[in-house]
């Protein structure tokens, strides 16, 4: 199967009653339901895909001084892309910044949309992981 992933950042400002009444219901320039969107797709066919709830992401890498750091983010929630012949693939954010989520199928593609409340500050460190600065590791900020 084929999977294609959307994140979407909420725009608390977003008035449904500013749209029905002006626009039919639908968004408009200056009452926008999104802050922006990202939009992924996975290039190996996918065999399956978990929801994992308040789980640790293992963050990794090196720091510019070339150091190498590993810390346990705590608190994600996290779709797991199995695919055949390749390493999982996982998307997802911190609970406290989730609104909401949805997974569907269609024909042979994994639809998955990932809301996200724009009221607190996050960083996206690599694709498709979304951190709430109260979770980000204090030592990966400089």
């Amino acid at each position: 199967m084929k999977c294609h992933i959307n994140v979407f950042m909420l725009n608390e400002h977003f008035s449904q009653e500013h749209a029905d009444a002006n626009f039919g219901g639908k968004p408009s320039e200056n009452n926008r339901l999104y802050d922006w969107e990202d939009d992924m797709r996975i290039t190996t066919p996918v065999t399956k895909v978990v929801e994992h709830r308040n789980v640790s992401f293992p963050l990794q890498g090196q720091l510019p001084s070339g150091d190498p750091f590993h810390h346990e983010v705590t608190n994600m929630f996290l779709f797991e892309i199995q695919s055949e012949g390749a390493p999982s693939t996982f998307i997802g954010c911190s609970e406290s910044i989730l609104d909401s989520f949805e997974q569907t199928i269609e024909d042979d593609t994994i639809f998955l949309k990932v809301f996200i409340r724009d009221y607190e500050a996050y960083a996206n460190p690599i694709p498709g992981i979304y951190i709430a600065s109260r979770e980000f590791p204090k030592a990966l900020i400089f």
